[in-house]
């Protein structure tokens, strides 16, 4: 085990070490916030420490254990949360300047209140894209975040903060949020894994909205196992969130070690190799090899329509999120970051009938991917077309074309998510490289599957997050 006190100490090994009383939880949480202290200047990961909420939780978490009590499956684990979470006492910024003025939440997110009923604790909230719409990591307002692996280059977004926080060895585990990309390419280009869940299976109830029919909530950790751990602390239905599924909470850990039969992986090729570069493509050859080495059979299936589904969800997505801003964008324009104002402004205008079309597709889509799943029991693909580009960078080539960068450092993620699929996201290093992401897709509310194959990547050393050597540093 490695110490719990260090900034590779996964959750598991931590929640096992304070409830066998090996350490404390508060020794835990100073530990933690020592490097938040150290780190956040470089990577400008957080917006908020909450320091005596941490420490506060912490000491009520070795109490419990103190007095005989279960101190949960999570017991001393610190963890961050985007800032679009709900956390009592602070105005839920959600990455905007015009949020700042919003009174403080008066009480916490559904999810932050069964992480800390599981025994986690809380250390702060994130920096993340304006309004969740981006996927760069790029803030006019609260300042660029920033890749622990290497400062000048682009953590990924939205959920920009939990991939720095979680890659820099700030704490195991963070909370983000998926529209269109959101936890997977901030995984992908800061090395960790995440888990964007079956569309309704997590609460969103108390998270500032970006696109509510599609948007998602989930983990960020340094294993699947984490994941698992996180993910199986906060199921379960929630009448607060109109679209959370009143389905039985379905733990993925106990069955993370199980080896199943053979897996029929499918690896869809024409569209989305064309949205891959060399480096994605070598990422996703690594990791199907890994896969062949464990018994599964991959083998290509034809899912070209993936390029309609996209489309559709930019549609649905500027249209939804245009019509939410529409009072802020009519009453402070000069607030916005004028990029992320001028695509509201756009999504607004968008016809009517141009979004009921988008959603006929969206329906379509799902049912060619519902058919393919009557084949194959996943999906493997990549989860970003290139790593991570320098901070600053505006365009990239995809096979000779020059495409704009912020829209399409998602382009892989986007159909995914628009028809809520589950997806698991896995690190792969290639030597003397930046990380790169590979997305494992899984029929709905099959979240189990798509955590054992990370599991077993992971296991065989093909899926692998490493802190940088600038954390260890911070906490000696």
């Amino acid at each position: 085990m490695t110490d719990p006190t260090g900034h590779r100490a996964s959750a598991a090994d931590i929640a096992a070490a304070v409830r066998a009383g090996d350490v404390t939880a508060v020794a835990v949480a100073e530990a933690a916030l020592t490097r938040i202290a150290g780190e956040n200047q470089r990577l400008n990961a957080f917006t908020d420490v909450t320091a005596e909420r941490a420490l506060a939780e912490a000491a009520a978490t070795d109490r419990k254990r103190a007095e005989g009590a279960d101190p949960g499956p999570l017991a001393g684990v610190p963890y961050a949360v985007k800032s679009l979470f709900d956390i009592a006492g602070l105005p839920t910024r959600a990455g905007a300047l015009i949020n700042r003025d919003r009174a403080p939440a008066a009480a916490d997110a559904t999810l932050i209140r069964r992480m800390t009923a599981a025994g986690a604790t809380l250390t702060g909230a994130l920096n993340m894209g304006e309004y969740a719409y981006d996927f760069t990591g790029e803030n006019l307002h609260e300042g660029d975040c920033r890749n622990p692996h290497d400062t000048g280059c682009m953590p990924g977004g939205s959920s920009s903060g939990s991939g720095a926080a979680t890659a820099g060895g700030l704490v195991p585990v963070t909370l983000g949020s998926d529209t269109n990309g959101s936890l997977r390419v901030p995984a992908s280009l800061c090395g960790v894994f995440s888990l964007k869940p079956t569309y309704s299976r997590l609460s969103r109830a108390g998270t500032f909205a970006f696109v509510d029919s599609l948007d998602h909530v989930g983990p960020m950790a340094r294993s699947a196992r984490d994941l698992a751990l996180a993910y199986d602390a906060m199921q379960g239905p929630d009448k607060a969130d109109h679209a959370c599924a009143a389905r039985p909470a379905d733990p993925a850990l106990p069955g993370l070690d199980q080896t199943g039969g053979r897996l029929r992986i499918g690896v869809p090729r024409g569209w989305c190799a064309a949205s891959s570069g060399e480096r994605a493509e070598r990422a996703l050859q690594t990791a199907l090899d890994g896969l062949r080495e464990n018994g599964a059979a991959p083998r290509e299936v034809d899912l070209d329509a993936a390029e309609y589904g996209r489309a559709a969800a930019f549609l649905i997505s500027n249209a939804e999120s245009g019509q939410f801003h529409l009072d802020r964008l009519r009453e402070r324009p000069q607030d916005f970051d004028p990029d992320t104002r001028d695509r509201f402004f756009a999504g607004a205008l968008l016809p009517a009938a141009w979004v009921v079309r988008a959603q006929r597709v969206r329906a379509w889509w799902l049912r060619a991917v519902l058919t393919t799943f009557g084949e194959v029991d996943a999906l493997v693909v990549p989860a970003t077309p290139m790593s991570a580009p320098r901070l600053g960078t505006r365009t990239i080539d995809l096979h000779g074309r020059e495409v704009p960068l912020r829209p399409n450092l998602g382009i892989l993620a986007q159909p995914f998510s628009c028809v809520g699929l589950p997806v698991v996201t896995v690190p792969v290093f290639p030597p003397g490289e930046m990380p790169i992401g590979v997305q494992i897709v899984a029929p709905p509310w099959r979240e189990a599957r798509a955590l054992r194959i990370a599991h077993q990547l992971e296991q065989a050393g093909v899926a692998c997050a490493h802190p940088p050597e600038a954390a260890a540093r911070a906490a000696q």
